[in-house]
């Protein structure tokens, strides 16, 4: 019976996001066609993203570790761990006066409707490109010069093996934060491994708990901002098993 009722919860989101997808998805078209109108848009993405995880039924609980603030009008580079769809909403509702732009792999595009935005909205890579990921810090660095901040899942996708606490991480955040000088702010999601797993015959709402940990100075080598930003993180997932 759990099963059933989780795929049907599960078929809830496809005709939650559908709807929500083409209501709000024109403004979004319309208002990012110039660069200086993407804050407008971002008012309809993070609509978006309100309603798909409040629609689903889940909440959050906001626990800072640093006393250090988001400058809104500093540009930075935004992380976290990444177990679940649902941890690409929180970027977007914790950061209502910070227009996002996401870094995402190139095959989302292939969704209908939605795909046709996430063009407009975020960085594409192609992962099986070289050319394609190294034309990103480009792209990212344009997007900051229009006053975005950068959104990027570390770990490259959500790992395979589910009993992984945390998977390594790759450069490119850090990358990006050292050529740029832009800092990282460093977030842990903790319960939508267990709450919105890829296995839709698992899950249930309930509350999430967001960690703001730090916010990470760009002044040290590529290798040192990812082996910081990755204990970090890493040392809540642990005390939260």
């Amino acid at each position: 019976m759990t099963k059933i009722l989780n795929y049907i919860w599960r078929g809830w989101m496809i005709i939650l996001g559908a709807v929500l997808t083409i209501i709000l998805g024109i403004p979004v078209l319309l208002l990012s066609i110039k660069k200086e109108h993407y804050p407008y848009a971002y008012f309809f993405i993070r609509l978006w993203c309100l309603g798909m995880f409040y629609g689903m039924g889940f909440r959050y609980e906001l626990i800072k570790l640093t006393d250090k603030k988001i400058d809104k009008n500093q540009q930075y580079v935004f992380i976290s761990n990444h177990t679940s769809i649902m941890d690409v909403m929180l970027p977007c509702i914790l950061m209502p006066q910070h227009p996002l732009c996401y870094v995402g792999k190139k095959e989302l595009v292939k969704i209908p409707i939605f795909g046709i935005i996430y063009k407009r909205i975020c960085v594409m890579v192609d992962r099986t490109s070289p050319r394609s990921r190294a034309d990103v810090y480009r792209r990212c660095a344009e997007r900051m010069e229009e006053g975005q901040s950068i959104v990027i899942f570390p770990e490259g996708g959500v790992p395979d093996d589910t009993t992984l606490i945390l998977d390594s991480f790759k450069d490119g955040a850090f990358t990006l934060s050292s050529k740029h000088q832009s800092p990282i702010a460093v977030f842990t999601f903790v319960g939508l491994k267990e709450m919105f797993p890829f296995d839709y015959s698992k899950g249930r709402p309930g509350k999430v708990k967001v960690y703001f940990n730090d916010i990470i100075a760009p002044n040290q080598s590529i290798e040192s901002l990812k082996a910081e930003a990755h204990q970090k993180i890493k040392n809540i997932l642990k005390i939260s098993i």
